[in-house]
């Protein structure tokens, strides 16, 4: 069975596990903190980072590596279109939420969660206010015209571009945000609806729990 080093809260092992999950694939998670990566793990991952995929004898870090070597090895469901123009759309959302996104939304989770709950250290509350104020609302702004009415920003399919949204942006909910329906009508309902399937549904139930009980 595949092994995933690395822990669902952070967006990008989060990415994977969803991506896994709408493709019905079991894994195994070896948890894996994201600061100060083990000598071990550093030889599986050379940046350090999570998450990475481990079948036997292969080894593949990043999320969207791994998201790529995933839909090449188990093409059904389909989670990149088939379309060229629509395939570099979503290769382009993919990263803009993996930036972007993660700029505004990695930024208040780091904060309040990693600094306040799990290290027990004040959090810096201009960082969280230029988040909030500025980093977020800028990313949105992009997004919001092209938010669909149902689950797929790219060709009306879920794919992986909503993979890569929808991830960042739970971690914007752990951290205690919500878009503002009245500014982000469409992303609101659009965010709304991918966290309700089933594969984010779960993870986010789990995580929860976790962060409840620290």
């Amino acid at each position: 069975m595949p092994k995933i080093h690395g822990v669902s809260a952070s967006p990008f092992v989060r990415k994977v596990l969803v991506a896994m999950a709408e493709k019905s694939l079991a894994y195994e998670i070896v948890p894996v903190m994201p600061f100060a990566p083990s000598p071990e793990f550093k030889k599986l991952s050379p940046l350090g980072k999570i998450p990475v995929y481990q079948d036997g004898d292969f080894i593949l870090p990043d999320s969207s590596c791994i998201l790529a070597y995933l839909e090449k090895a188990h093409p059904t469901p389909a989670l990149m279109p088939s379309d060229p123009k629509l395939y570099g759309t979503a290769l382009f959302l993919e990263e803009y939420a993996d930036t972007r996104l993660m700029e505004a939304a990695g930024a208040v989770f780091f904060e309040r969660i990693v600094k306040a709950v799990i290290m027990k250290q004040p959090a810096d509350e201009e960082r969280v206010r230029k988040a909030i104020g500025e980093l977020m609302p800028a990313a949105l702004d992009y997004l919001e015209p092209l938010a669909p009415d149902g689950e797929g920003i790219v060709g009306g399919r879920f794919g992986v571009a909503d993979i890569a949204i929808g991830s960042q942006l739970v971690n914007w909910m752990h951290a205690g945000e919500r878009l503002d329906a009245t500014k982000y009508p469409r992303m609101a309902a659009y965010v709304d609806r991918i966290h309700a399937r089933p594969s984010f549904k779960t993870l986010i139930e789990q995580e929860r729990k976790l962060f409840a009980a620290r």
